[in-house]
């Protein structure tokens, strides 16, 4: 179990940061060093601009730029370095989230965040993506009974299906690496199916 890269992914008001403490409980159970960390972020550069790109308008371009700037410094100074000493990192959320909100929601080409991808990852990549998922109008009441909305969690329910289609189709082209939880279940469903994810690695 130990040296794994576990992201969470989904949309805004999917509910994934709710298993994060039960995840780390799941994993240190079996004797592994747990890092849990998030993006944007991770790193105090990565908050500083997390705090840009949360609350600041910008293109769309100069937002995937951002976002792979603050991912470069995250796996330099937490994600490489752990999983080296063989820790389990588990990130809320990583490069599909690029693909789903600037890709998919926001039109910046696939080919530009490949290109990214590839210079800053080099061969990098999740051992196991847990994408929870939600219909639309269940995420956006859960944000409308939340914490006051950043940028993201202020846009349309348009915007919201461009990014749930986007990662649904990122785990239909990569199903070796994702396991889709149906985040609409009772929190004790959900919670039994992040379980069984994770012991099967």
């Amino acid at each position: 179990m130990n040296a794994k890269f576990i992201t969470l992914e989904g949309m805004d008001g999917a509910g994934k940061s709710t298993h994060i403490s039960s995840i780390i409980e799941l994993l240190s159970a079996r004797g592994v060093e747990v890092v849990s960390t998030r993006e944007p972020g991770g790193t105090e550069l990565g908050e500083r601009l997390r705090e840009l790109l949360l609350h600041e308008a910008m293109h769309p371009e100069t937002e995937t730029l951002l976002m792979f700037a603050a991912r470069r410094e995250h796996i330099a100074q937490v994600i490489k370095p752990a999983l080296a000493r063989g820790a389990c990192v588990l990130s809320d959320r990583f490069t599909d989230a690029t693909y789903a909100y600037q890709c998919g929601a926001k039109g910046v080409d696939a080919s530009k965040i490949e290109l990214l991808e590839h210079w800053v990852q080099d061969s990098l990549q999740p051992d196991m993506t847990l994408l929870f998922d939600v219909p639309v109008e269940v995420s956006m009441q859960r944000l409308s009974a939340a914490r006051t909305p950043d940028k993201f969690e202020r846009e349309s329910a348009d915007f919201f299906t461009r990014i749930r289609n986007a990662y649904l189709q990122r785990a239909q082209q990569n199903p070796a690496r994702f396991r889709v939880i149906d985040s609409n279940q009772p929190l004790a469903e959900v919670a039994k199916s992040v379980a069984e994810a994770i012991a099967s690695l």
